[in-house]
């Protein structure tokens, strides 16, 4: 029961400009900004990997073999969940309907997020294969980089300056102790048992 990224965000936790200033490199100097900009993306990933946590506005694809028995919840992974933007599921005959927004709930709090048939209803039923249940979502902490808490985006700046500075030997000799970087994350990260 995959959960697949649609589309990922369309902005970044950090500008090419505030990333060349925590690097010390000068505005002017553009020979490095396509690495920089490619580094930048590569330790949000990393964080969002790491926490298990969608840091910005990202759609996702969740799918199911069938709706849970008896009104159960669906876990929506790669929190926080912002909207559900469709249910789609294979009915007994065959046909894809969408499901009614009015059929189910959010409970966008809970990390992961839960998606509930509404109040005093249950899902419907649905042919027994793989993806018969297709939930599209969207979840981060929004559009806009300063909805991040700040320690992710420290921890970002660490992780581009390891990068940046020490390439390839980064996992053997990081720049800075991990244990300290890796700390800034653990408030936000989702554990899983």
């Amino acid at each position: 029961m995959p959960t697949i990224k649609i589309t990922d965000a369309t902005v970044e936790p950090l500008t090419l400009a505030e990333a060349k200033a925590h690097l010390r490199e000068t505005q002017t100097e553009t020979h490095n900004d396509l690495l920089i900009t490619g580094l930048i993306t590569v330790a949000r990933q990393a964080a969002e990997d790491r926490l298990q946590r969608t840091l910005l506005t990202t759609t996702w694809l969740r799918t199911l073999d069938r709706f849970p028995a008896c009104g159960g919840h669906v876990e929506l992974y790669m929190p926080r969940v912002i909207a559900v933007t469709q249910v789609k599921y294979v009915a007994p005959d065959g046909a894809i309907p969408t499901l009614d927004p009015a059929a189910y709930e959010l409970e966008p709090t809970a990390e992961p997020g839960l998606l509930l048939p509404a109040h005093g209803t249950s899902w419907p039923a649905t042919r027994v294969r793989p993806g018969a249940v297709q939930i599209q979502y969207t979840a981060g902490y929004g559009d806009t980089a300063d909805k991040i808490p700040k320690p992710i985006v420290q921890w970002i700046k660490l992780a581009l300056t390891d990068l940046y500075e020490n390439g390839a030997r980064s996992a053997e000799r990081p720049a800075l102790p991990q244990e300290f970087a890796d700390g800034l994350l653990d408030t936000y990260k989702i554990w899983s048992v």
